[in-house]
C-alpha cells in the first residue's frame, strides 16, 4: 500500500474517532427508551441497590421473639448497674439485717404479751379487790340483820339464852346498854310471858368505813303475851353500827330511826 493510502487511512480514522466518541457521550446520557423509530410505551428503568453500598438500609430478616429466663437476682443486679445505682448489699449485710428486723418483731411481740400479762393480772386484782370489798359489805349487812333478828326473837323458855346471845353479838354503847341488865330483862319477859318472833324485811348499808359501817334495817316482830295472847305485827327501823373489833364484826350501837 502506497504512503498516501495510510495516510489517508489513518485521517478517516482520525476523524472517525472523534465523531464516535461524540456518539457514546450521547448514547450515555439519553433517556432510557425504545430506539428512535421504536413505537411502544417506554418501562420503567429499575436499578437494583446493592446491599454492599447501602447496608444500613438493607430488609433484615424477621427474627422470633426468643423468651429469655433471668434470674431474679441478675436482673435487679443488671438494673441497678444500668440505672447508675448503688451495687446491691453483699449477703452477710442481707443476713444481719433480716436477723435485727427478727430481733425487732419479736421485742414487739414480747412487749404486746408483757402489756397483756400486766392488763390481766391487773385486771384479776381488781375482781378480787371488788369482790372482796362486796364479800365485806354484806358482812356487816349480816351481823345487822343477826343483831336485830336477835332482839327481836325472844321467847319465855329461852329468855337467858337469848339474852346471852345478844350480848355475845354486842360491843360498845351497845354492849354497855345491856351489861348487868340482863337478869332483870329476863325476869320481866318470864313473867309477862312475853314471846316475839322477828323478822327482817330489808337492809342495806348507809355508810361505812375501813372498820365500821351503818346499816339500816327494816324489820316486823310479832309480839304476843298473858294479856295479848293473839299475835300483835309491829313494824320499825333500826340503824345498827357494825365494828370490826380485831377481826370479829360486832353490834357496837343500835338505834331507832323513824
Amino acid at each position: 500500500m502506497s504512503s498516501s493510502t495510510q495516510e489517508r487511512a489513518a485521517d478517516a480514522v482520525g476523524e472517525a474517532s472523534p465523531a464516535r466518541k461524540e456518539r457514546s457521550r450521547r448514547r450515555a446520557v439519553r433517556h432510557a427508551g425504545p430506539p428512535v423509530g421504536e413505537s411502544g410505551t417506554p418501562q420503567p428503568v429499575v436499578l437494583a441497590k446493592s446491599s454492599e453500598a447501602h447496608p444500613a438500609t438493607a430488609p433484615q430478616p424477621e427474627r422470633e421473639p426468643v423468651a429469655e429466663t433471668i434470674s431474679t437476682k441478675k436482673a435487679a443486679a443488671e438494673g441497678g448497674v444500668k440505672s447508675g445505682g448503688a451495687s446491691p448489699p453483699p449477703e452477710d449485710e442481707k443476713r444481719t439485717r433480716r436477723s435485727w428486723k427478727s430481733l425487732i418483731g419479736y421485742g414487739a411481740v414480747a412487749v404486746v404479751v408483757l402489756a397483756l400479762v400486766v392488763a390481766a393480772v391487773v385486771l384479776l386484782l381488781d375482781q378480787r379487790s371488788a369482790r372482796e370489798r362486796d364479800d365485806r359489805r354484806q358482812a356487816f349487812i349480816d351481823t345487822a340483820r343477826q343483831t336485830v333478828l336477835n332482839l327481836t326473837t325472844i321467847h319465855p323458855e329461852t329468855a337467858k339464852e337469848d339474852v346471852d346471845r345478844i350480848l355475845a353479838g354486842a360491843s360498845g354503847a351497845f354492849l354497855a346498854e345491856f351489861k348487868g341488865r340482863e337478869d332483870p330483862f329476863v325476869g320481866v319477859v318470864r313473867d309477862a310471858n312475853v314471846t316475839t318472833e322477828g323478822e327482817v324485811l330489808e337492809a342495806g348499808i348507809q355508810s361505812e368505813t375501813d372498820i365500821s359501817a351503818d346499816v339500816l334495817v327494816a324489820a316486823r316482830t310479832m309480839v304476843t303475851s298473858t294479856e295479848q295472847p293473839e299475835p300483835s305485827p309491829r313494824d320499825f327501823r333500826m340503824r345498827v353500827t357494825v365494828s370490826d373489833d380485831n377481826g370479829k364484826l360486832t353490834a357496837s350501837k343500835v338505834e331507832f330511826v323513824p
